[in-house]
């Protein structure tokens, strides 16, 4: 499969599933379809059994040693959804995919006091994003995200189904982490000095 048929890929697994009304592919389908293309162009990372791993990192408190993250190629999944439904594809199950680890939505945890470094030097010395801090500060992120989610939904009264993690990340924390950081810091940046390629943050 090339990157480039995508879209008739999807397509033709929707047609073989065959399931519910119209065409449709699950979020979770598209994300581990991106991984597997994708997962050659991340340079120096972790792999496991000859595959990269991109965005994945060691940790001590997982089972197996790694945390898994991908957030550029689950923003890219969540980018393709509109697209794709405008070409007939549906995509459901967007829960399948997570809340997006990376520093507008984290550094609105830290901004606001939802989550604070257990050494208050962090945030005065630069960090890389292998470190345990910061992937401990990401893992945290996404478990937040869910938990503000369910929050946002009750406070409205929808369901997840009416208002996924999607529009919770877009209309929500994304833009109030962005906000709040232009506040507090003169180049909007976040809370924490990230040592980073550009292929994670």
């Amino acid at each position: 499969m090339r990157l480039g048929r995508l879209f008739d890929h999807w397509l033709a697994h929707a047609a073989a599933q065959g399931e519910g009304e119209g065409m449709s592919v699950r979020a979770d389908t598209m994300l581990s379809s991106l991984l597997r293309l994708l997962g050659p162009v991340w340079p120096g990372r972790l792999t496991l059994a000859g595959v990269n791993l991109g965005d994945c990192w060691h940790h001590p408190a997982t089972s197996d040693g790694y945390m898994p993250f991908h957030k550029l190629t689950q923003w890219m999944s969540y980018s393709l959804i509109e697209p794709l439904q405008w070409g007939g594809l549906q995509v459901r199950e967007l829960d399948a995919l997570t809340g997006l680890p990376e520093y507008r939505n984290g550094g609105l945890l830290l901004d606001l006091g939802l989550l604070q470094p257990r050494d208050a030097a962090l945030a005065s010395k630069p960090l890389a994003v292998d470190s345990e801090p910061v992937v401990e500060w990401r893992a945290l992120t996404v478990a937040l995200l869910d938990d503000l989610a369910d929050a946002v939904r009750a406070r409205l009264g929808v369901s997840a189904a009416q208002f996924p993690l999607t529009q919770v990340i877009e209309g929500g924390a994304w833009f109030a982490g962005r906000r709040i950081a232009a506040e507090r810091r003169a180049d909007g940046g976040p809370p924490l000095r990230i040592v980073s390629d550009g292929t994670v943050f």
